[in-house]
């Protein structure tokens, strides 16, 4: 077993393809809350990188801004915190290209796991998954905005993540809080 203390697990937040809540394939739009709650998640529990993918140029933009005003701007000294964590986020215009660099950093592909709301056939345990990233190996953790990824993006993907459960029929949660969730149950003590 790999006892290193930093996971070599990388988030990929995907802004297109994603589906609007009507069905079609969409560029949903980047948030401010996105890009803070889940990097400073992802800082917690030591992933390596907190990708944000969008073809969107001026969205782009505003993700290099923000980081900016918190890694080198007067937010950096104003709140060191969020330096850190805002530290572990890039940005890249397609799922692709994110593939790319982390596959510059680890010297190879990730294993790609991507995520859903809805329960489907095959999907990997949690538990199976952390004993996974504990014993090594590349893994990039894929999120869909908006209504979720496209049922193309899923099938590509090399697992599928059983989706986070209440004791309630209803299953909506922000892709933020969905995030702190799975970090904790796969990296948590």
């Amino acid at each position: 077993m790999k006892t290193s203390s930093r996971p070599n697990l990388h988030v990929i937040l995907i802004h297109y393809p994603v589906v609007s809540k009507n069905g079609d394939i969409i560029a949903s739009a980047v948030t401010n809350l996105d890009l803070h709650d889940i990097a400073r998640a992802g800082r917690t529990y030591g992933i390596r990188s907190f990708y944000i993918v969008t073809p969107v140029r001026d969205q782009l933009e505003l993700v290099d801004k923000i980081v900016s005003h918190w890694i080198s701007g007067t937010g950096a000294a104003y709140n060191p915190k969020r330096r850190e964590a805002l530290s572990i986020i890039r940005v890249s215009e397609s799922f692709e290209a994110a593939l790319k660099d982390i596959a510059v950093e680890d010297n190879g592909y990730p294993k790609t796991i991507v995520t859903s709301a809805r329960k489907r056939a095959n999907s990997l345990q949690m538990n199976v998954l952390r004993d996974m990233i504990r014993d090594g190996g590349s893994y990039a953790l894929v999120l869909g905005t908006a209504w979720g990824l496209t049922d193309d993006f899923l099938n590509q993907a090399d697992y599928l993540l059983e989706p986070i459960c209440g004791p309630t029929d209803y299953n909506h949660l922000s892709v933020r809080s969905a995030a702190a969730i799975m970090l904790d149950r796969l990296l948590g003590k």
